[in-house]
């Protein structure tokens, strides 16, 4: 279908033209074959922090959110309500019922501030992280950038049949029939919304999935995007390999790249499977520590002992004989102190080896000690049997050794100008190392299943925005919050000002939620929120990596593996500001009365580029505000005009301007004095936006 585009581009005459691409944008729409699914699932959101009241569509707290009532009446906190499709009302407490929204009503979105961080109090960049439901959140990115996203990245559920995601506030398990249909009914719900928002003329989708969704969404991608380009990568993220009964073993997940417009893919001296390149830094030793489930020491007994360090200079001394469980630990040799294979939750793991390998490793210098850590040991990495073989046959060449006797490595030397590869073999993509072990190191404790590589997300979004410094890079599937940590990350290897915008919801695990309902706490409450996955993993981890320290106050230890010759030590943390909002919803008519301007605010500060720190007011609303840090300007009382003409005239960097007037004639006429700035009328602007959008958004 790109192709019978690009051949209608070229018709010269404009008529015949637009008469065959829309004859071809029909043809798109026939379904004679390919991907059919149930597209109007209802879909439905609860909304916890909008009060119950008489007309308003509610569903029963904790339930399915898509069997929703009307409300009739309240009457001593009792409300009278009207199921859907039934004559007979039913009676429920108050405070058993949530405000219910299903996709196609109309919302009036506005961000609440939660937090801040500012490492980088000079710099005008902010990222921003939202809590919401992902499709309300899309609405809102909509009215405030539209065509303007240079990169959107998203790692969705991926439907695996385990409890990993919710459709109408219930968990969507492998007994589901109608689990695919509601998988792409939600995700093309979205993906509408995100076409929006990518730059037609220069932008990326990138997508990752596994084996049980691929197909499926590679049909949507292609119906949903049919003049884009697309190639799918099989990415290697866990070289062991997860076993399965009667199975291959998987090491890899897919990632499907949807190249829009005249889109320019950045080449560099990697090709993403061979790893051909020349600077050292790019032979990435395998960290000593197993990880994940198989690391545990009952699965590796004969891994669990330890490794001794001088008392004088914190140096390698030896290593022990295993110690199986119920030995007697024995003392270290006089003048060392050990350092034993970690305990993650409680739970002890085993070292990558077995003694008599080490030792093997270490006489041939493949065992590399880092900086010691003064009564800590060192951290401890090697070369794998694969690396090896690759310094047998050349690929790998060994330039020396260093202190300690490791050798000093590099691939051998490969054009800087090389294509990456549709299938990447990166050890720095390996999910515990690069994914699991670095979020443990921020949030000791905290658990998040299956976490990105840093480096994978770093390495997919570099390869078109490293010749963007100032792109706007979304991701609405966030999680953990590794899409930030990664633009972070490029901005400080090149000196880049790009800015990312991350949403999540705050759900929290399946056991969390039986143990809270088992104790009568409710979604909504305190204890409840603050185990959430935006406000327990996502926030912390922005702004502990942002300030260089984990959620105790502790330094971060080691350097961040970067594409280029400058080292990053982590403890640095990043040069860096984010603010954190939770997505509420207004009343319509109080916006239009000018009763909620200091709640619309914030999303004002980001439609006008989120620049500078996200200004706050009191109660009152001020007749005019001038806010030359945020390059934006606000007037409120129109009747002020010419003494708001004279202020901006003194502050030439503001670009954005919101006029407050009921009267189109009236707006017509500032902005035509105001030549030169990008003015929006209010409150027009922002109540026709989602009362037009909402039967479209929600089909």
């Amino acid at each position: 279908m790109a192709a019978l585009n690009e051949l209608i581009q070229k018709v010269e005459n404009p008529e015949l033209r637009t008469q065959l691409q829309a004859a071809a944008d029909k043809l798109t729409k026939q379904k004679k074959f390919g991907l059919v699914f149930e597209e109007h699932l209802p879909e439905c959101t609860p909304l916890y922090d909008i009060p119950v009241r008489k007309g308003a569509k509610v569903s029963v707290r904790n339930g399915k959110a898509n069997k929703t009532y009307t409300v009739l009446k309240i009457e001593n906190d009792i409300a009278t309500c009207l199921p859907r499709n039934s004559k007979e009302a039913v009676k429920f407490s108050v405070d058993k019922l949530v405000t219910t929204a299903e996709l196609g009503d109309p919302i009036y979105p506005c961000l609440q501030p939660l937090g801040e961080v500012c490492n980088a109090p000079n710099s005008e960049l902010w990222h921003t992280l939202i809590e919401a439901d992902n499709y309300h959140a899309l609405q809102l990115l909509e009215y405030l950038y539209a065509g303007k996203v240079d990169c959107i990245y998203i790692d969705p559920p991926y439907n695996t049949g385990a409890k990993d995601w919710k459709y109408n506030n219930d968990y969507v398990d492998g007994n589901d029939q109608y689990r695919h249909s509601k998988w792409l009914s939600m995700m093309q719900k979205r993906l509408e919304i995100a076409k929006r928002l990518l730059n037609p003329e220069d932008s990326v989708l990138i997508v990752t999935i596994d084996e049980k969704e691929y197909l499926h969404l590679g049909c949507l991608l292609e119906e949903m995007f049919p003049a884009a380009r697309m190639q799918m990568i099989s990415s290697v993220i866990n070289p062991k390999g997860t076993a399965r009964s009667n199975e291959f073993s998987r090491v890899d997940e897919y990632i499907y790249f949807v190249m829009i417009g005249e889109y320019q893919l950045s080449r560099t001296g990697n090709d993403m499977l061979t790893q051909n390149v020349s600077d050292e830094s790019n032979v990435r030793w395998r960290g000593f520590p197993r990880t994940g489930r198989k690391g545990l020491r009952p699965v590796n007994p004969g891994s669990w002992y330890p490794i001794y360090f001088n008392c004088t200079d914190d140096s390698f001394h030896s290593i022990g004989e295993a110690v199986y469980a119920g030995e007697v630990i024995p003392p270290a040799p006089e003048g060392t102190y050990a350092i034993w294979p970690p305990v993650r939750n409680g739970e002890e793991y085993s070292w990558a080896m077995v003694p008599a390998t080490f030792r093997k490793l270490y006489e041939i210098g493949a065992i590399r000690f880092g900086k010691p850590q003064k009564g800590k040991g060192t951290s401890i990495s090697y070369l794998t049997n694969n690396q090896l073989k690759e310094i047998e046959n050349g690929t790998i060449m060994v330039t020396g050794r260093d202190t300690n006797g490791a050798l000093l490595v590099a691939y051998s030397e490969a054009s800087k100008t090389t294509a990456p590869k549709t299938q990447w073999n990166m050890t720095t993509h390996e999910a515990g190392t690069y994914g699991t072990n670095i979020i443990g190191s921020i949030i000791p404790g905290r658990r998040f299943s299956f976490p990105k590589s840093l480096y994978a997300v770093h390495d997919a979004i570099r390869f078109f925005v490293s010749n963007k410094p100032n792109a706007l890079i979304v991701d609405f599937f966030a999680g953990s919050g590794t899409t930030l940590h990664a633009v972070n990350l490029l901005n400080a290897e090149d000196g880049g000002h790009r800015r990312c915008i991350m949403v999540t919801n705050n759900e929290i695990s399946a056991e969390e939620r039986k143990d809270f309902e088992a104790r009568g706490i409710r979604q909504g409450d305190a204890e409840w929120e603050a185990r959430g996955i935006a406000r327990y993993v996502t926030w912390p981890r922005t702004v502990c990596s942002i300030e260089g320290h984990d959620v105790n106050g502790k330094p971060l230890k080691g350097n961040y593996i970067t594409t280029g010759e400058k080292e990053l030590p982590m403890a640095d943390g990043f040069k860096a500001n984010a603010a954190f909002f939770k997505l509420g919803f207004l009343d319509k008519t109080k916006v239009s009365l000018g009763m909620q301007f200091k709640e619309l605010l914030s999303t004002l500060w980001m439609k006008a580029g989120a620049i500078g720190r996200c200004p706050v007011i009191d109660e009152s609303v001020p007749d005019m505000l001038i806010l030359p840090e945020n390059k934006m300007a606000i007037l409120n009382d129109e009747n002020r005009f010419g003494v708001f003409v004279k202020e901006l005239a003194q502050h030439p960097e503001i670009e954005v301007v919101y006029l407050v007037t009921d009267y189109e004639s009236s707006f017509v006429a500032m902005s035509q004095a105001l030549e030169g700035k990008k003015t929006y009328q209010l409150y027009k602007d922002y109540l026709d936006n989602f009362r037009i959008n909402a039967g479209r958004n929600g089909r």
